[in-house]
């Protein structure tokens, strides 16, 4: 007589390594926009808060920098003493509403803009960064052992300031993902040619990090199955890599995405391309060139529910440990699906920009759908604080967002 394993309830309460979730839902790291001195603000709290009263098992703050030049721009919120007060503040705030916290912790890299941090900007090997109209510098050994031992001091912090668990952030060709993409890391030292030797840097990353806070808190991963660029990281390497994660032993578990936010933005978020709307949020030499050479960048991509679950499938098919799904996640058929293919989790972000409150109301009538239109005009709102535009109506809504309520 055979027996089957019952498919888990995604509103159920789970484990996650060593931390008790209330449920399989995880909000998903978007850059909040809301701390313009690199520091935790109201605003901030407000954002990840109203998620956590809105019913998610965890939520996840992005972005927090390793290291200062490791900021996208110079509003990120970085590791250092004067922040964690406030980062303590948050989590504390967080716990309140019954929710876990994460802290997506990484180095940007080569997506950093090193014109608004002030401070050169690292890639695997050097190459023209045209959101600063300068050259990333090839990371040193220096920086490589540098880098490493601030993942390590960043999730030590993270621990002590009260976070669940830390994602740290191997994907979008940010500076890990750069290493692994053999499109940008051309280095012929140690770091570069073969797959064994471009995942070394982001494998001493998560040794550190594991080292540092052991099983005290969850450690996750976030890394691209693709880039969605020729001759940049795809399947036939980025299931190599994982098999070799899941072998390192460092992880609780691994939550798959996909796209580069240096080379191909919207391979990640699928549906509308906003142009006009980001170019506007822009500075003016920046929205003459995107205006220009937008259309080049920002591709189309067709939304359909669960888009990347193909792609994740075939991760779930190799791997005994657990995985998180994300992509076109907007309702519980959907995380039912992802249960019953076999992902421990799910993780969300537009649909919860929308309404905050989206877990809730799925809890209070499992018939629910998402009010999110997937327009992606979020994307553009992240230069002034990340919110839906959308009006209850499901019209652009022309308010100041720094006035409008986080999340709403």
């Amino acid at each position: 007589m055979t027996t089957t394993t019952p498919i888990p309830d995604p509103l159920a309460p789970a484990m996650l390594g060593p931390v008790s979730l209330r449920n399989r839902v995880i909000k998903s790291a978007t850059f909040e926009g809301a701390t313009p001195d690199a520091l935790v603000t109201d605003r901030l709290i407000e954002y990840h808060t109203a998620v956590g009263r809105g019913g998610v098992g965890m939520t996840t703050v992005a972005y927090l920098a390793v290291a200062p030049e490791g900021r996208t721009e110079r509003g990120q919120v970085y590791w250092r003493p004067e922040a964690l007060p406030g980062l303590r503040r948050l989590t504390d705030a967080v716990h309140a509403t019954g929710a876990k916290v994460s802290a997506q912790i990484g180095h940007a890299g080569p997506v950093a803009n090193s014109r608004s941090n002030g401070l050169p900007s690292l890639a695997s090997s050097a190459r023209f960064n045209p959101l600063a109209m300068g050259f990333d510098r090839a990371a040193t050994h220096a920086d490589i052992r540098r880098v490493v031992a601030a993942h390590g001091q960043a999730a030590a912090s993270a621990r002590e300031v009260g976070f669940d668990a830390v994602e740290v952030h191997l994907g979008h060709t940010y500076l890990a993902g750069s290493f692994l993409s053999p499109k940008i890391n051309r280095r012929k030292d140690e770091y570069g040619g073969s797959l064994t030797n471009r995942a070394d840097f982001p494998r001493r990353i998560l040794a550190a990090v594991k080292e540092a806070v052991g099983d005290d808190i969850a450690v996750i991963a976030k890394m691209n199955m693709a880039d969605g660029v020729r001759g940049g990281f795809d399947l036939e390497e980025s299931i190599p890599f994982a098999r070799m994660l899941q072998a390192d032993g460092h992880l609780d578990a691994l939550e798959l995405t996909a796209g580069s936010s240096l080379l191909n933005p919207m391979y990640l978020f699928r549906g509308d391309v906003p142009l006009s709307a980001m170019a506007a949020a822009q500075p003016p030499l920046l929205r003459v060139g995107m205006k220009m050479f937008g259309r080049f960048l920002f591709h189309h991509y067709p939304y359909q529910p669960l888009y990347f679950r193909d792609m994740a499938r075939q991760f779930r098919r190799e791997l005994s440990m657990p995985l998180i799904l994300l992509g076109g996640v907007t309702d519980l058929d959907g995380m039912r699906t992802a249960m019953d293919d076999g992902f421990e989790y799910v993780a969300m972000a537009r649909a919860l920009l929308r309404e905050p409150d989206l877990i809730n109301k799925i809890q209070r009538d499992r018939a629910t759908r998402s009010a999110c239109t997937h327009c992606n005009l979020c994307a553009a709102s992240i230069f002034t604080g990340t919110h839906c535009p959308l009006d209850a109506e499901g019209t652009a809504a022309l308010v100041d967002a720094g006035t409008r309520p986080v999340a709403a």
